[in-house]
């Protein structure tokens, strides 16, 4: 079935006590239960929906979104583990199961793993996958440095947090580098900051080189409109700046240095203040 594990646009055939029947492409039928169903829904009306195998392996269409499509990556929390797998939340009343053989590593029940949702065509259902690593592409001469990319938070290391980065390439933010707090899951505006000889990118949440401080005078602006005032300077410990404002120090002496050469602000001894 081609509409498995993807959103589609069907047709409803009719109607019946347990929901709507919508058409497949192939001439079949695809049952869209009755606790999915609009008052206006109407035969003949194409509605959107998400069709997946339901706990007894039918086929069914459901207008939930789940957080990933078939050869699509999550961040998922795994609800209950068994001898055979993990049950892995994804969003929809049936819990995506994550075989034993297809784990990266052992899971814990409450714990966020990266799944990939494949297609398991022995038995031709939805299965997770957590061996993030097969499907990633090595080839990342595309990137250049300072490139703006999104990148999915999904996994906490002692150097950093791993990202996945258009559903195909890996990267690494330094935590030495983060000034703002992330969570496994966070989809986040990064920038490449050099590819490796492995292939894999080096990124940062702040923009690189001139435009990176462009855009931190527009944050220390943006709090001084508000409070008028901030009780920092180039003497405060890089504690204080990273609290107020979620930057590192030197950022914000380079940032501040902007706004003082375009006489927006003035530079005291106990902090900084709009001119």
């Amino acid at each position: 079935m081609k509409e498995l594990g993807k959103i589609n646009s069907l047709l409803i055939n009719r109607f019946t006590a347990n929901g709507a029947y919508l058409a497949l492409h192939d001439g079949e039928e695809v049952l869209l239960p009755k606790s999915y169903l609009q008052e206006d829904f109407k035969e003949g009306q194409e509605v959107e929906v998400f069709v997946y195998t339901d706990s007894e392996d039918r086929p069914v269409a459901v207008t939930n979104r789940p957080v990933a499509l078939l050869d699509e990556f999550a961040v998922m929390e795994a609800k209950e583990i068994t001898r055979f797998g993990a049950f892995m939340d994804w969003g929809l009343p049936k819990d995506l199961f994550v075989p034993k053989s297809e784990m990266h590593v052992d899971m814990e029940e409450g714990e966020k793993y990266l799944v990939r949702v494949c297609m398991d065509f022995k038995t031709d259902r939805l299965i997770g996958v957590s061996k993030y690593e097969d499907f990633l592409e090595l080839e990342t001469r595309g990137f250049e440095e300072g490139q703006e990319v999104e990148a999915l938070i999904f996994a906490e290391t002692d150097l950093g947090f791993k990202a996945l980065i258009e559903n195909a390439f890996e990267g690494l933010i330094y935590k030495n580098e983060v000034f703002t707090t992330i969570e496994l899951g966070d989809k986040v505006r990064a920038f490449v900051k050099k590819r490796r000889e492995d292939g894999k990118l080096d990124l940062r949440l702040e923009p690189i080189g001139r435009e990176k401080y462009e855009e931190g005078a527009e944050k220390i602006l943006s709090v001084l409109k508000v409070k008028k005032f901030l009780p920092l300077h180039d003497k405060s410990s890089p504690e204080s700046i990273k609290e107020l404002l979620g930057m590192s120090k030197k950022h914000f002496k380079q940032s501040i240095g902007q706004l003082y050469k375009a006489k927006i602000i003035k530079i005291l001894d106990n902090g900084i203040e709009l001119v």
